[in-house]
């Protein structure tokens, strides 16, 4: 919100240069030094009360004589041009501050202009805590809420290649033999395939996008078991799969696939680690470079194209909401405040919705590949002391099974089904440590970033050595952070068509802009203005609007951030973005 006073002292033309006067978005640590005029500017020693470049505060002013320097950092705000703002306290203590400004002198650019879109988990069916039941129809009934996404689509193409259609990676059809990670990281540069020759190891939320919870997890089932009773979370249609080869010492689930992500912290105290995915018993693990003395290795499936995929961009909404303007999913700020279990965490949700949680009634619990998404894989408890999510989000401190300060595992909609079909399992993903009682101590074992699964009822003090053989800790009440999908926010950075000559003036703007497109023919219009949260905030029914060129003035409140123009003429519709400042 805008600083309000009732005298202030506005010298417009109080600063002459800004250097540099532009950055990328998301860009820190960015030192811009500003010159003021110097027959305008308080006398030296006086040092600035705020520098901001739009809503970006600066840190670390100094200032020698007409020459003043801060640091910013360009995150959680849009693309646009901003002014650039100083404030100086006022001469006495009763006096008001002195602003020196300058308008649109800093450009903030977006780098990368495409979103990407959340793979959904291919699950068609629902559970309750044990076995599969009809999905419920109604808000109220017990397991509503089991959302699973956009419906998978892949393209074979015919040259050892195949494309995903949601996310628009292109895939190694065959991983091949298993690799050492140094193997796998090298290998990449000198494959060809496809005709292409930009092959790279994915990130980890570009592998984790191929997961499918049609899979069955046979962990626990005693080797020898027939493979035809397994399914594996991987779409076996378009790509090759091998569970481990038991003949060899491998056990069944060992079909772990290598990601370039690499854990910021270590697992079992000591180990540098690599995250990566088992397609065999579906889950996300932070795997040892070595193993038993010896290079680990696992699977790989090389990817290419944009490399934006997995790159978040938060907005704080100002109303305890944040949008990811890269997915098109609005979340909730903070999470649930304390534990529960799954069947609990399903009407948790719907009870908010039923109360109109900020401002909004379709809230629901994400799936895991939705929760996976806003994972910061450059954050860890023991590196930034901090969950792994960006700080816009707040996250309910926790103390772990070996008392370290630490932050919770989140709830999905998802289930994990073991080999028999049973859904007594659902999917969870850790913020915090992944911990496990190994070696005859609670340690992370797994990594902040793990997605694992745990009953979905019960009491985790029953198994106080955890389980399995890293004796993961058993994790049944869970926290949860709602999501909510901002479709208004589909089409941002599309251009309109070029035939209806849209254009906003001035852009950026302070609310006051005019709107001007041309129509081909007689028709209806409606403008609606729909800002970062997915709220309507400007809606005007303009009657029946001849052919030609239209202008049409608009007035928002000068709230700043991401606008988007929605101009509606019969049956469709064509959009634009506006910077509010």
């Amino acid at each position: 919100m805008p600083l309000l006073f009732l005298s202030i002292v506005v010298m417009s033309q109080g600063i002459i240069t800004v250097s540099p006067n532009s950055s990328p978005l998301n860009a820190t640590g960015v030192v811009v030094s500003i010159v003021l005029d110097s027959a305008t500017a308080p006398p030296g020693p006086i040092i600035a009360a705020s520098v901001n470049i739009g809503p970006a505060p600066g840190a670390s002013v100094t200032r020698t004589n007409q020459y003043l320097t801060a640091t910013f950092n360009f995150t959680h705000m849009v693309s646009g041009t901003y002014n650039v703002v100083v404030v100086f306290p006022g001469p006495t203590p009763n006096s008001p501050p002195v602003y020196f400004t300058t308008p649109a002198a800093f450009t903030v650019t977006d780098t990368i202009t495409r979103s990407w879109a959340v793979n959904g988990t291919n699950v068609v069916k629902c559970y309750d805590t044990i076995q599969v039941i009809p999905c419920p129809a109604n808000p109220s009934a017990p397991f509503y809420g089991q959302y699973n996404g956009t419906t998978p689509s892949f393209v074979n193409n015919g040259d050892g290649t195949i494309t995903d259609q949601v996310t628009g990676l292109m895939w190694q059809h065959d991983p091949g033999a298993k690799k050492t990670y140094v193997d796998a990281l090298s290998g990449a540069s000198s494959l060809t395939l496809g005709g292409h020759s930009d092959w790279r190891m994915p990130t980890i939320k570009e592998l984790y996008s191929l997961i499918e919870f049609t899979g069955t997890d046979p962990s626990g089932v005693m080797n020898g078991i027939s493979l035809s009773l397994l399914t594996p979370f991987i779409d076996t249609n378009y790509f090759v799969f091998h569970y481990g080869d038991t003949t060899a010492g491998d056990r069944i689930i060992d079909a772990q696939y290598w990601s370039c992500t690499e854990y910021v912290s270590m697992v079992m105290g000591h180990d540098h680690s690599v995250f990566g995915v088992n397609f065999a018993d579906g889950r996300i693990k932070s795997y040892g470079r070595q193993r038993m003395n010896a290079d680990t290795k696992m699977f790989t499936l090389y990817v290419r194209g944009t490399t934006g995929y997995g790159l978040n961009h938060f907005v704080d909404n100002g109303d305890s909401t944040v949008t990811d303007m890269r997915t098109h999913l609005m979340w909730s700020q903070g999470d649930c405040g304390h534990g529960m279990n799954w069947q609990a965490a399903l009407a948790w949700v719907q009870s908010k919705n039923a109360a109109g949680w900020l401002g909004h009634s379709d809230w629901r619990l994400p799936t895991t590949k939705e929760l996976e998404s806003i994972i910061d894989y450059s954050r860890s408890p023991s590196t930034t002391n901090s969950p792994a999510i960006d700080p816009v989000f707040h996250c309910t401190a926790i103390t772990n099974e070996a008392s370290q300060p630490d932050y919770p595992c989140y709830w999905a909609a998802t289930t994990h089904a073991d080999f028999s079909g049973h859904g007594g399992f659902g999917v969870y993903v850790a913020f915090g440590r992944a911990m496990g009682y190994f070696n005859s101590l609670w340690q992370d074992v797994h990594g902040a970033g793990a997605q694992r699964s745990d009953p979905k009822q019960g009491d985790p003090n029953a198994w106080p050595t955890g389980h399995g053989p890293q004796g993961d800790a058993i994790r049944i009440n869970n926290y949860l952070r709602c999501v909510r999908d901002v479709p208004s926010l589909s089409g941002i950075g599309q251009p309109a068509g070029d035939s209806f000559n849209l254009n906003i003036a001035p852009n950026p703007s302070h609310g006051n802009f005019t709107v001007s497109f041309s129509l081909l023919q007689d028709s209806p219009v409606r403008i609606e203005c729909v800002n970062a949260a997915g709220m309507t905030i400007y809606a005007s029914d303009k009657g029946m609007t001849r052919a030609g060129v239209q202008r049409f003035p608009v007035s928002l409140s000068a709230v700043p951030g991401l606008v988007v123009v929605k101009i509606f003429y019969g049956s469709s519709y064509f959009m634009k973005k506006v910077v509010i400042l």
